[in-house]
């Protein structure tokens, strides 16, 4: 594997509910190579969201450590985190949370006007990129004028509007139908192989799965080589 992006140590993780503490992660390990396209699989609830939420600083550990081009992440002060995260990751979840009012291309515009870009960089940076995910026309469209795909398209530039090193993607074809989910895994593929993109991918679907370089599943509360699923990457398709 490339030298890791992202490596996470003995992470231990649980929640409090009216019936107990129910435990989610526990000493779990995992490292990510700098470009590795990974999938992490397992059954809904065993905390696959849970793990990416981690990763991604979106959520702390009760132990352990996650570091990300060598920096010791949960150290940060909060306001340094939050700058490093915006920096550093993107996220595409299984709902795009697209902003309704606002048009495609104002939707990919926003992280870097909330980094306080100036707005034609910003606007040139969103075209650009809705280029390469083949939405070119549709960038003055609203959410509900885009169809499922498109919708998550966007999220995706939105997602990649600050030049993120990694992208961590939760059931990013969960609610889409069979092809325009291949589709879309066709995409990420592409970004990661043409652009070195490195992505975390939570998926149901094993067939998605077998197109990235590796596939963990999530048992037990820890992460374990799956056998079921023979990585073979496929072929990149054309963006734009």
């Amino acid at each position: 594997m490339a030298t890791p992006l992202i490596v996470a140590s003995r992470l231990v993780k649980g929640y409090r509910t009216a019936a107990g503490y129910v435990p989610v992660l526990d000493q779990l390990d995992l490292d990510v190579g700098e470009g590795e396209m990974l999938a992490i699989t397992g059954a809904s609830g065993v905390g696959k969201s849970t793990l990416l939420h981690v990763l991604g600083t979106l959520d702390r550990p009760e132990s352990g450590t996650v570091t990300m081009g060598g920096a010791d992440v949960f150290r940060l002060p909060e306001r340094e985190l939050r700058e490093f995260r915006n920096r550093t990751l993107g996220f595409v979840f299984q709902f795009h949370h697209l902003l309704p009012e606002f048009t495609a291309l104002e939707n990919v515009m926003m992280p870097a006007l909330i980094a306080r870009q100036p707005a034609s960089q910003a606007r040139r940076r969103a075209e650009d990129l809705l280029g390469q995910l083949g939405l070119q026309g549709r960038g003055h469209h609203r959410p509900g004028a885009l169809s499922g795909g498109e919708q998550q398209r966007v999220a995706v530039g939105r997602a990649l509007a600050l030049g993120p090193r990694a992208l961590l993607a939760d059931e990013p074809t969960g609610n889409l139908d069979q092809e325009t989910g291949e589709r879309l895994h066709d995409l990420l593929r592409t970004l990661n192989r043409e652009n070195g993109l490195t992505i975390v991918v939570v998926t149901h679907n094993e067939r998605l799965a077998a197109r990235c370089d590796r596939t963990l599943r999530l048992h037990d509360r820890a992460l374990h080589p799956w056998p079921g699923v023979a990585n073979g990457g496929g072929a990149p398709v054309k963006l734009g």
